[in-house]
């Protein structure tokens, strides 16, 4: 008799998870789908609008610094070389 009860209520269960997942897992994919559509959108519309800068005004970002050796390009150390094949 338990073993009977106990099959019983394992199937109700079974069949009851199914259901609700059968209801419930759509509503939640397209939640989903709906923020992922939402977000590709926000990032469409924020490449789209680059920020106007007024005519004629300049911005630099960046300055390189040329590094001076204390070695004049005039000396330094010649290595002969003999190509071999």
């Amino acid at each position: 008799m338990g073993l009977l009860r106990f099959l019983f209520i394992a199937i109700a269960v079974l069949y009851a998870v199914r259901l609700i997942a059968r209801l419930l897992l759509p509503m939640f994919f397209k939640s989903i789908l709906n923020k992922a559509q939402q977000q590709a959108n926000s990032q469409y519309q924020q490449q789209q609008q680059p920020p106007r800068k007024p005519e004629g005004s300049i911005r630099v970002d960046y300055v390189p610094h040329e590094k001076r050796s204390s070695v004049p390009d005039s000396e330094g150390e010649y290595v002969s070389y003999e190509e071999v094949k």
